[in-house]
């Protein structure tokens, strides 16, 4: 068959173990994941009360515009309604973008090592990407991605905050590289973890979109609202912009369940400030015991942490797994002695730094 060239060199997404494939392998009763930045604290409850109610027609196609989703971020944006797009997560929409806006011969521009689904998406639409390494701080480095630019680029790729590092750019930082940024070049901010930042450090970036055509702002339900089995994000950006990505996009690629779900989880905005206020004040206890433990890290505007560590990432892991506890090792992230901590409860955080402390004693 004459499938693309470019999928011989690629490799489809390997998800870890499963916590029941983890369990029967090591004798375990009990797993924790901390290793994909799920919500530790589940769903809004209110989720859960109408999901119990509500069924759909399953024989029925969904609504393919989304419209109860769309009017309620629409109202609480301020928005358009023309100036949304969804889709089965925002990793879908990354797909879309490059279906729409690269082609051979074509470029995309990312930091190093960013989330790996950029490149891998602009590969099989034929392009080539440009990868920048990050900053000291672990921050873009935008002056250098700006320089990186040329004539061929069609998107350039902005983590805000950034997976891995959990980092995230100074707003005047950003609103100057738009400013400079060529307007035919289309910036895609990937918000991910929008609701886990400090007022203090969140873009105001829907405003971004409406002054700047070629800024499409990615969110998604995954993260803090906790639907990450649900697949269902939305990006914000310009009528124009949105209307060439619903072009590409596949009819009905939400589900009646998704969108329902969302739609009630945005009410609920209590829960999302409760799981922000608690994953600082676990977080801020898990910087104290690396610092004393003398293990480095990126300091986080997420729910997940890039820590240094004295040994292989690969081995921390293996320790952890036998131990009922899973994290991303680093080496699989570009980021060697390393492991990606996603923040758990107080007393999961608890048990794993006791964890880390005997590690750290047996290698000394």
């Amino acid at each position: 068959m004459k499938q693309k060239q470019i999928l011989s060199q690629l490799t489809a997404y390997q998800q870890g173990k499963q916590t029941h494939e983890i369990k029967e392998e090591y004798g375990l009763e009990r797993i924790v994941k901390l290793a994909s930045n799920e919500n530790v604290y589940g769903y809004s409850s209110k989720v859960k009360a109408d999901l119990a109610e509500y069924l759909p027609e399953l024989n029925i196609y969904p609504d393919g515009h989304t419209a109860e989703l769309r009017t309620a971020l629409s109202k609480r944006f301020e928005v358009e309604e023309d100036q949304l797009i969804f889709g089965s997560g925002s990793e879908e929409l990354i797909q879309i973008i490059c279906r729409a806006f690269v082609q051979d011969g074509s470029n995309t521009v990312m930091a190093a090592n960013s989330f790996p689904q950029y490149k891998h998406n602009t590969f099989i639409e034929g392009g080539t990407v440009k990868e920048i390494p990050i900053a000291n701080d672990g921050t873009h480095d935008l002056e250098a991605i700006l320089k990186a630019i040329d004539k061929d680029t069609a998107v350039v790729w902005i983590c805000a905050p950034d997976n891995p590092t959990g980092t995230i750019n100074a707003e005047d930082e950003f609103l100057q590289f738009m400013k400079s940024c060529p307007n035919d070049v289309l910036v895609v901010l990937d918000e991910a973890y929008r609701e886990f930042v400090g007022d203090e450090y969140l873009l105001d970036s829907i405003t971004y979109t409406k002054s700047f055509s070629n800024l499409i702002s990615l969110r998604t339900f995954s993260k803090a609202y906790g639907l990450a089995g649900l697949r269902i994000g939305y990006g914000i950006g310009s009528p124009e912009l949105i209307h060439n990505l619903n072009v590409v996009r596949g009819p009905f690629n939400t589900t009646s369940v998704a969108q329902r779900a969302a739609t009630v989880a945005l009410e609920d905005q209590a829960f999302i400030n409760e799981t922000k206020a608690k994953n600082i004040e676990v977080k801020e206890v898990f910087y104290q015991f690396l610092d004393e433990l003398k293990w480095s890290y990126y300091p986080s505007h997420t729910n997940f942490i890039l820590v240094s560590t004295p040994a292989s990432g690969l081995d921390v892991f293996q320790y952890l797994i036998e131990n009922g506890f899973i994290v991303r090792p680093g080496e699989l992230l570009g980021y060697p002695n390393s492991i990606r901590v996603t923040i758990g409860t107080k007393e999961d955080m608890q048990t794993l730094q006791n964890l880390l402390q005997k590690f750290d004693e047996q290698i000394r």
